[in-house]
């Protein structure tokens, strides 16, 4: 049974991953320093080197936070053919309504650099999504198949693609663009390209 002690190290921790979270979606992760972070979360700044080591300590502990988010998501099975299609487009809709979506749009940028901390973990992240969209699209489904030449991993590439830049899209104007009747577009014009048997 955990301690008093060890139950409020964790509740901090947990206050400090979602303060920076906020903090690197709003500011960026170049902007935000500890102490902004450490105000947000209502915790001394010293917290931070004790559960973190370092900013880049927490930038990874926040990354690695929305990455389970993330795989919680796709870890689910889908259903095939049209049902199945509108679970994954209902889903990646609700999943970028999420704040932490807006954070890991922020931490892009900076993910494409080799040498950043957060690199590895995008490629590995955007490798699980396609992966799970693939394996939607290679279900069989009767009646129905891909367009000639067209693999289950090119269709995970290019529905990732388009969620990203939907995502993109909303977050720069969300008074103008109508995130659920882009997915929506997404998933008729996805189903359109099947052909017959």
């Amino acid at each position: 049974m955990p301690t008093r002690r060890a139950e409020t190290s964790q509740e901090s921790r947990r206050l400090l991953i979602e303060a920076a979270a906020t903090a690197f979606a709003n500011r960026g992760y170049r902007q935000t320093t500890v102490a902004d972070i450490a105000d947000l979360a209502g915790i001394s700044r010293g917290s931070i080197p004790w559960h973190f080591g370092n900013k880049e300590g927490l930038l990874l502990a926040v990354v690695e936070h929305a990455f389970e988010l993330v795989s919680r998501n796709t870890a689910e099975p889908r259903r095939p053919g049209p049902e199945g299609l509108r679970d994954l487009t209902d889903q990646s809709a609700a999943f970028v309504r999420q704040p932490i979506t807006k954070l890991m749009i922020s931490l892009l940028g900076d993910a494409m650099d080799q040498d950043s901390p957060v690199h590895d973990r995008y490629v590995e992240l955007h490798r699980a999504m396609r992966a799970h969209i693939a394996a939607w699209a290679e279900q069989p489904y009767e009646g129905y198949r891909l367009p000639e030449g067209v693999t289950p991993d090119d269709v995970g590439l290019v529905v990732l693609g388009a969620t990203m830049g939907i995502h993109q899209q909303w977050r720069l104007a969300p008074e103008v663009v109508d995130l659920d009747r882009g997915f929506e577009t997404l998933r008729r014009v996805l189903l359109a390209s099947f052909r017959p048997l």
